[in-house]
């Protein structure tokens, strides 16, 4: 069955981070995703990721965009394509001859999606960054951590694939749409830090109202609340609560033996303390199995806290069929599930095996071909 994205063409210019990521995410909904990658021996960290199962379900161009003839290879190629995906700094496309003027002129209807750590224009948009850097700024990371030590990285979810792909995914798809309807393509410049930013608009909103603390484990939902935190089980392995509203924090407590007028509540930040102390104490008595065992299908909100190779054999992830085979590799399955247009995850594709393919449906001859490989843009 194809993906909702069947017929629709991507290029993929070689990146590392959101844009493979996003490159993947368009190939497991359908779309015919052409990456392309540096020449073989020009090892990276963009090569890692291509080759590994991230890259999957694409075709796989090799070209060293530098060398005379190479950027002008893939702007032929982007001439076939109903979008373009790329991760350079700002005014590196433009250097290369790949940047949205040269592609636009040539194709109008093309939707041009730039994907970057600090945007395309403001101070920071010249300098080095990452996921951390990029979430410093919004306000968030001041948020993510105990109140005693300091902000943790929520490894890279946050801004790299958060902020940035799944922005840059929705903001492709909407200019697509406009593009089938008008005709007309135009530029997507999708900010980690603005898609970050964009991702806190729940706890701004509760800012403004006065209904959240600008501090760490201060909050209902950030670590603070009893209800709302990880407890140590026996055994050293973690119990997960969220028990937040009445119903939840009844159906907790019971199960835990306690009779709700006299305990600690979460609802008044006075018993915090108190409250926390005691689910800490009950939470060590058994293991964390035990008590996953004792939540199993109760409305309490509690979940064990599983490791990346513990979440592949939990029933509900084996039922649901979360987790695929890739190459050999354990990874999630394309997401979201479609009735009729569900997409599947390909293959990992060699790098540059479809050079030759994909340059020849752009309309390259065997002329053409060998002055691509005498400059060294192919091999």
């Amino acid at each position: 069955m194809a993906g909702p994205l069947d017929g629709v063409r991507v290029l993929e210019l070689p990146a590392i981070g959101p844009v493979p990521f996003l490159g993947m995410l368009l190939a497991d909904l359908g779309a015919d995703v052409i990456r392309i990658d540096r020449l073989p021996g020009a090892a990276g960290l963009g090569d890692l990721m291509a080759a590994s199962p991230m890259g999957r379900g694409r075709r796989s161009i090799a070209i060293d965009l530098r060398k005379p003839g190479g950027a002008a290879a893939a702007v032929r190629i982007a001439q076939g394509c109903d979008a373009l995906i790329e991760g350079f700094r700002p005014g590196v496309a433009e250097r290369l001859g790949i940047g949205p003027d040269e592609v636009l002129a040539r194709n109008p209807a093309l939707v041009y999606g730039r994907m970057t750590g600090w945007g395309q224009d403001g101070p920071l948009a010249p300098t080095a960054g990452h996921d951390i850097t990029y979430l410093a700024i919004t306000g968030l990371l001041h948020g993510i951590g105990t109140a005693a030590g300091p902000p943790i990285p929520p490894v890279n979810y946050v801004a790299d694939f958060g902020g940035g792909a799944m922005f840059l995914a929705a903001g492709l798809l909407a200019a697509l749409l406009h593009a089938r309807a008008s005709g007309e393509g135009q530029v997507v410049d999708a900010a980690m830090v603005d898609g970050a930013s964009y991702l806190g608009s729940m706890t701004r909103a509760f800012v403004s109202r006065g209904t959240w603390k600008d501090e760490r484990e201060a909050n209902m939902i950030d670590g603070g609340a009893p209800n709302y935190r990880c407890y140590e089980a026996a055994d050293g392995k973690w119990v997960a609560v969220g028990a937040l509203e009445p119903q939840f924090w009844s159906a907790l407590v019971r199960t835990l033996g306690f009779d709700e007028a006299s305990t600690p509540t979460p609802y008044a930040p006075d018993d915090w303390d108190a409250c926390r102390k005691l689910l800490a104490d009950t939470f060590r008595t058994r293991t964390r199995d035990e008590w996953a065992e004792t939540f199993a299908g109760l409305d309490a909100c509690v979940a064990p806290v599983l490791s990346l190779e513990e979440a592949l054999q939990h029933p509900h992830n084996v039922t649901r069929a979360t987790f695929v085979d890739v190459d050999g590799a354990p990874m999630p399955a394309p997401a979201p599930r479609f009735s009729r247009t569900q997409g599947t995850a390909g293959p990992v594709a060699e790098i540059g095996r479809a050079t030759v393919e994909l340059l020849t449906e752009a309309g390259y001859g065997d002329a053409e071909l060998a002055a691509l490989r005498t400059a060294g843009a192919i091999e």
